[in-house]
């Protein structure tokens, strides 16, 4: 999907609330922990963390399916290591991947992940060189 894309995040209280929309779907709450924020909504740092499930897994999926594969799920843990300091970014992100699929091999799971992170994913393509980033999968035969 190239080109612009265009969110509006509008404070929703005298704290850290915010409320995200675009297009006519729903609003997400994105709040911080008190007493900055009510806790009301997901941090910032977690929607980035489930963006790149979102996008490496979805990736992943597209690619093993155009090998012809029968891909059933893909469901992604993504766990991140905040920096101590400020800004307390991640320093380390790791992703398992959980594969569902009858037909999908070792090697075909590896060289997909591989093309995600090296051309593909566009938010693995933004975050890989700020935080070091490792994977691992599993396949489960249906």
């Amino acid at each position: 999907m190239a080109g612009q894309l265009e969110v509006t995040v509008q404070s929703t209280n005298q704290k850290l609330g915010y409320a995200a929309a675009l297009r006519s779907l729903p609003p997400i709450a994105i709040d911080y922990i008190p007493p900055l924020g009510d806790g009301q909504g997901y941090l910032p740092l977690e929607m980035l963390l489930m963006s790149l499930g979102a996008c490496s897994g979805g990736t992943i999926g597209l690619l093993l399916r155009k090998m012809g594969k029968t891909v059933s799920s893909i469901n992604v843990n993504v766990k991140g290591t905040r920096r101590e300091r400020h800004p307390t970014s991640f320093q380390k992100i790791h992703l398992e991947f959980t594969v569902t699929s009858a037909d999908t091999k070792d090697a075909d799971v590896q060289k997909s992940i591989r093309l995600a992170e090296e051309s593909v994913c566009p938010v693995w393509a933004m975050i890989k060189n700020n935080a070091e980033i490792t994977s691992e999968y599993k396949i489960i035969a249906s």
